[in-house]
């Protein structure tokens, strides 16, 4: 997605505060709106919907019901979190992916990563644990994406290009890429590296800012060669 499809995608999109409504009481004197899904017997239950369906619901009830607990994680939120079925990855507990990104087959994404709006991943890359793939920010295949590192999101302004993350590229653990940076294929950027230039293919770059050090040679590629069967499903 460019950057006016995901402007548009938020401004269309209908603002939600899903809640999830745990009640008991005289449960069959009930009677649910199609709105609310609900799993109730006659004296427990839970119910789902949404809040400006469900607080009036609840307020109009009361006197049948005698106590709720209501659990909710959003408010007015404009992006669901992406269905994950869809992907032919590995995606552990605690990622936090939103809808319109793409994931390619046999990628990994790692507790607690982050992967906002328009992101795309590529085949066989893994995003560590922590990391932060900002708005249409792009990796290509068969690369690493070190624990905590950030790629810049772009969404606003509209004009303002995203991260691209060529294939076959390392990035070390808690390195920040601006926005707008590319990071030519097969380099290595150094873990703890500030980018805020383009990255020449096959290179190495490290410090902050980043700086070219040395390009790729074998003692690197030995030290930086990904595992095949971390990919495998």
């Amino acid at each position: 997605m460019n950057a006016n499809e995901i402007i548009e995608f938020i401004a269309k999109s209908e603002k939600k505060t899903p809640v999830k409504v745990y009640l008991k009481g005289k449960l069959d004197r009930l009677s649910f709106p199609e709105s609310i899904k609900n799993f109730t017997t006659d004296e427990v239950g839970t119910i789902f919907g949404e809040w400006k369906v469900v607080e009036p619901f609840l307020k109009e009830n009361k006197e049948w019901i005698d106590d709720t607990v209501i659990e909710n994680d959003r408010r007015n939120s404009a992006i669901p979190l992406v269905d994950m079925k869809k992907f032919n990855a590995r995606i552990e507990p605690g990622a936090f992916i939103r809808d319109q990104v793409e994931i390619g087959d046999s990628a990994v994404i790692m507790m607690g990563a982050v992967i906002n709006i328009g992101a795309v991943i590529g085949e066989g890359t893994m995003i560590d644990m922590g990391a932060v793939l900002g708005g249409r920010a792009t990796v290509g295949k068969n690369c690493h994406i070190g624990a905590g590192t950030v790629l810049a999101g772009v969404v606003e302004p509209a004009s303002a290009q995203p991260v691209i993350v060529e294939d076959n590229v390392l990035i070390g653990a808690n390195a920040v890429v601006l926005e707008g940076i590319r990071v030519g294929e097969g380099s290595v950027v150094a873990a703890g590296a500030i980018v805020i230039q383009d990255v020449e293919p096959y290179t190495v770059v490290a410090g902050t800012p980043a700086k070219k050090i040395k390009d790729i040679d074998e003692k690197t590629k030995s030290k930086t060669g990904l595992i095949d069967a971390l990919r495998e499903l």
